[in-house]
């Protein structure tokens, strides 16, 4: 102790210069020691780690710890070298609480920021449609509160009344207000816009019959390239008060970017219909743009004036393959009508004189037509089956899910299997109303 007493004494002797470099020089040992700790001991257990969380903390946590350690290392200091009863370290210690106050907001801010999305990723349900704003509002609402409760205390420490301030910052608005109103509300709606996010950069959308890819969120207003290339700029008070369809969050069975391809055609009232729909039907499964699950279906569902309407109903696995799947399926349906022989009728109003089609081409005709009816008994068939078993299985998870004694897992198995069956039965529906 005598020796240690005497290397206290011997510093304390020390002029004020020396002082000054002794504490500087404490403080840059101390910073390389808890570097040298984060990165051998602290690193190394979070690489180790499986969760992701840990590794994104450690770079903003480690910067805020160095942080600290200088200002503890300046506040010390300036202890040691003027003393406690200072008038320069009186004067400074409500500084020096302020910024330890600001620093462990922004520690607690960045936390959240990391934090809640993992949280809120662990207890949601899963959904067959992506969204993703909602969680960048509650992160928002969570730090900005944090933010408030911590510049309240850091301005309370310098003796300044925070709410005072925000009152004169409100007048101040509201005269900057009237003078701007359209280009503030521009700015604050993309300011919701970034926050609610209901499209990002590349997405495709449709607002007020204006449809294409989102190149662009300003701060003013937004911008999307459409399929001939213009550029059309949408103000931003305008998209938030506007119905926006997202054809790149939508989709099945938690796939964004699928999209159904529906497409109506008309044939002669001579037609087969088990003749048609078994054409169309092999031809939608063969393109290669259509995908096999959901099957393709084709569907009588109108006795128009002149002919008999089908809806074809396919699924592209990416929507920006609708339109080549779409202008593959007219091609190759045209050429396989004439092999066959069906009729695309002209409307009722048009006379055309069409010469009788040879015996040998009729002969063939009933052939196909024949094969195309033993072939949709069989689709039929499989079809009510497929139809009557989602029904049971429907009502079957319906009364499981009415039991109270189901953990969390196994309920959301169960929601999410009733979600797909009901899409069986409903898929559809959509086309139904075009």
């Amino acid at each position: 102790m005598t020796q240690l007493d005497d290397a206290v004494q011997t510093l304390n002797e020390l002029n004020a210069w020396m002082q000054w470099s002794v504490g500087a020089l404490a403080t840059f040992m101390s910073v390389v020691i808890i570097r040298w700790v984060m990165n051998k001991v602290v690193l190394d257990f979070v690489r180790k780690t499986s969760f992701e969380w840990d590794d994104k903390l450690y770079q903003p946590v480690t910067k805020r710890i160095y942080t600290f350690v200088f200002i503890i290392g300046a506040l010390f200091t300036m202890m040691w070298v003027l003393g406690e009863d200072h008038s320069l370290v009186e004067s400074s210690d409500p500084l020096f609480q302020a910024t330890f106050i600001l620093l462990s907001t922004s520690l607690v801010s960045v936390a959240l920021k990391v934090m809640i999305p993992v949280i809120m990723d662990r207890f949601s349900e899963p959904s067959s449609v992506t969204v993703s704003g909602s969680n960048s509002l509650i992160i928002f609402l969570f730090r900005a509160g944090v933010w408030f409760g911590g510049l309240y205390l850091a301005f309370s420490e310098l003796g300044i009344e925070l709410f005072g301030v925000l009152a004169s910052l409100a007048v101040f608005s509201l005269i900057i207000g009237l003078a701007m109103q359209q280009t503030l509300g521009n700015i604050v709606n993309s300011f919701m816009l970034a926050l609610d996010q209901p499209f990002e950069v590349g997405d495709r959308i449709e607002v007020e019959g204006k449809m294409g890819s989102v190149v662009s969120v300003g701060i003013l207003s937004t911008k999307i390239l459409t399929h001939e290339e213009n550029l059309v700029v949408i103000p931003n008070n305008s998209l938030v008060n506007s119905t926006v369809i997202n054809h790149a969050r939508g989709g099945g069975d938690g796939v964004g970017r699928r999209i159904s391809l529906v497409q109506d055609i008309g044939v002669g009232y001579s037609e087969d219909i088990d003749h048609v729909k078994y054409t169309i039907l092999t031809l939608m499964r063969e393109c290669p743009f259509i995908i096999t699950k959901p099957e393709p279906r084709v569907l009588l569902i109108e006795l128009g004036d002149f002919s008999k309407v089908f809806r074809m109903y396919g699924w592209v696995d990416d929507y920006t393959d609708e339109f080549v799947a779409r202008d593959w399926l007219l091609k190759n349906l045209d050429e396989h009508f004439k092999r066959e022989g069906i009729d695309i009728p002209f409307p009722t109003s048009v006379e055309i004189s069409a010469e009788s089609a040879p015996a040998l081409n009729q002969r063939r005709k009933n052939t196909s037509v024949r094969k195309a009816r033993m072939q949709m008994i069989k689709e039929d068939k499989q079809l009510v089956k497929e139809r009557a078993a989602a029904k049971e299985d429907i009502e079957f998870i319906t009364e499981r899910l009415k039991k109270v004694d189901l953990d969390k897992k196994e309920r959301t198995m169960l929601e999410e299997d009733l979600r797909e069956l009901n899409s069986v039965l409903s898929m559809f529906e959509a086309g139904g109303e075009d």
